[in-house]
């Protein structure tokens, strides 16, 4: 009896034993990385015997709408949360990333098109095609085991905020500031993550082997490049948190950009912008928008929206290119039209510092954008059209200055002398009546006609964070029927104003650019301006439109989202 006593215990222990083992064994996890954004990170580990693999990686810092601290993002996530079912309260990982045998589980791969005028196309149509990764709309259709695999993520609301953060660009902008793109175009943002043999574009650089007999697993996956410096993340496996690590910083980093990005290369982009834009006076804010986020990629902290960063930070160049080279367009040359840049400068100053915050928050942005291409394109045809021998007999001003300075252009390449620019000489200065010459050719133009356009170009410039040139500069030509060389100094004048007006706008309701940003972006541009005066007397009249029209074209096919590089 003695003997058998002992012997069940003995067994009793034994077992207890062996299925401890088992549990510790199931628990090991061993996460191997070098520690810095962008580099792998491979978790090896063991699961139960039959099982799909749920390996939820997620930032340890959570996010929820109540934390948003600047007015325009208060007042998106108030309308949103309501319109998406989700509180202000719902907290999530901005960075979150499900790596899993069975994606299928939670959503599906199907077609998408995009990019073109909203105003022709439907929601879910467009120009292009692709496929993404959709998650499900209804949390309860998730199968209980994947659902407990999703570790932090616990109810219907936060996977409806989570949903609306992966999928929306607005979401995107402001939450998780990763996206998965086709071509420069952001689809959606990456969540679920399968084997990198599927496929999808999504899965690149993700490798997951999985031994269900065994429930040994070895998954891999690329770490997002600009994950902050010293974030840390939790690792769920199958529900249980098992283990945690940190991501280290890869580069200078840009706090409120958020992004890793070297200030010797903004610099050297804002003097290309720069001295282009000194040379036409146009579109240095859209080009200096498009460099901002399709090379450094401006985001803004968590719970900023990404052009809430990006357009103040534009605005310096907008503001120290024309600085850059005023001093010899309005000293060293004496060329421009005073009473019309001080009088468009006083109009595109009251647009963007007031009347613009007002309505651009009554316009939709992406109909406003759209429409916006429609003037564009009409005042790129309408240049081309100047140039055409009818036009230019109709403008004998313009055709006889522009022979003159060819004439001067030759006289200066046969002896090797400098090119002189011409100077402008005031014949009459009044509100609605201003003439000079410019060449010995005289010209007329209505400033107060000037200034109502510039408080129109001023709302055009608070919307989007650039200096309105790209609109005011056809107007002159075309309009005014100014050459380039009179209206580019004109329209310098305008930009810093607009400058200074939506670059107050912003900080009076707490929006500051990233001063390193925007420090590399006055050095660049003031040395654009400086190099871009002195290299218009370089090219002749009818050059310098085609670059405009060229410009103009560029910014229609971005307007609609027409672009070649997809």
């Amino acid at each position: 009896m003695k003997a058998m006593r002992i012997s069940f215990f003995t067994t009793l222990l034994f077992t207890a034993c062996f299925l401890a083992s088992q549990t510790l064994a199931l628990a090991e996890t061993k996460v191997t990385t070098d520690g810095a954004a962008g580099d792998t990170v491979t978790i090896e580990g063991t699961i139960e015997p039959g099982q799909e693999l749920y390996l939820a990686i997620a930032q340890q810092d959570m996010f929820k709408p109540a934390d948003a601290t600047m007015p325009h993002e208060k007042k998106r996530f108030a309308k949103e949360s309501k319109k998406q079912g989700f509180g202000m309260d719902t907290a999530i990982p901005p960075l979150y990333y499900m790596l899993t045998s069975n994606p299928a589980a939670f959503g599906k791969v199907g077609d998408t098109k995009f990019g073109g005028p909203s105003i022709i196309f439907d929601k879910g149509q467009g120009l292009y095609s692709t496929t993404r990764y959709s998650l499900n709309k209804d949390f309860d259709a998730i199968d209980t085991a994947a659902k407990q695999g999703l570790g932090p993520i616990s109810s219907a609301e936060q996977w409806k905020f989570l949903k609306w953060a992966n999928e929306n660009s607005y979401g995107i902008n402001t939450i998780v500031k990763e996206g998965s793109r086709v071509g420069k175009i952001v689809i959606f943002s990456r969540t679920v993550l399968g084997d990198a043999s599927s496929g999808n574009y999504w899965d690149e650089g993700t490798k997951i082997n999985l031994d269900k007999e065994t429930g040994k697993f070895t998954a891999t996956f690329a770490s997002f490049r600009h994950t902050p410096p010293e974030t840390s993340f939790d690792v769920y496996i199958n529900g249980a948190k098992e283990t945690s690590y940190t991501i280290a910083g890869n580069g200078f980093w840009l706090k409120k950009g958020y992004r890793y990005m070297n200030p010797l290369w903004i610099v050297i982009g804002a003097i290309l912008v720069g001295t282009y834009f000194s040379m036409i006076g146009a579109a240095g804010g859209m080009l200096m928008a498009a460099f901002q986020v399709l090379v450094v990629n401006t985001m803004g902290p968590v719970g900023v929206n990404a052009a809430n960063v990006l357009k103040p930070s534009n605005m310096a160049l907008t503001l120290f290119s024309p600085l850059g080279s005023f001093y010899r367009f309005a000293v060293v040359e004496r060329r421009v039209a005073w009473p019309v840049g001080i009088s468009f400068g006083v109009g595109i100053f009251i647009g963007s510092i007031w009347l613009g915050k007002y309505v651009s928050a009554m316009l939709p942005m992406k109909a406003y954008k759209e429409w916006l291409a429609v003037l564009v394109v009409i005042m790129g045809i309408k240049t081309l059209m100047e140039m055409t021998p009818k036009a230019m007999n109709k403008r004998k001003n313009i055709k006889a200055m522009t022979q003159k300075f060819n004439a001067a252009v030759k006289k200066a390449k046969e002896t090797g002398e400098a090119m002189e620019m011409g100077s402008i000489e005031p014949v009459k200065t009044g509100l609605t009546d201003y003439r000079f010459k410019f060449w010995g050719e005289e010209f007329r133009i209505n400033p107060l006609l000037f200034a109502f356009l510039g408080i129109l170009i001023g709302i055009v410039s608070r919307s989007f964070g650039i200096g309105g040139g790209f609109l005011l500069v056809p107007a002159m030509t075309t309009l005014g029927a100014l050459p380039m060389y009179v209206a580019v100094p004109i329209s310098l004048i305008g930009t810093c104003f607009s400058s200074i007006g939506s670059f107050l706008g912003y900080v009076m309701i707490g929006y500051w650019p990233d001063w390193v940003l925007a420090g590399a972006i006055i050095i660049g541009g003031f040395a654009g301006g400086m190099l871009g005066s002195r290299a218009q007397k370089l090219f002749s009249e009818m050059q310098l439109k085609v670059v405009l029209a060229i410009t103009l074209f560029f910014l229609f096919f971005r307007f609609f989202k027409i672009e070649i590089w997809i």
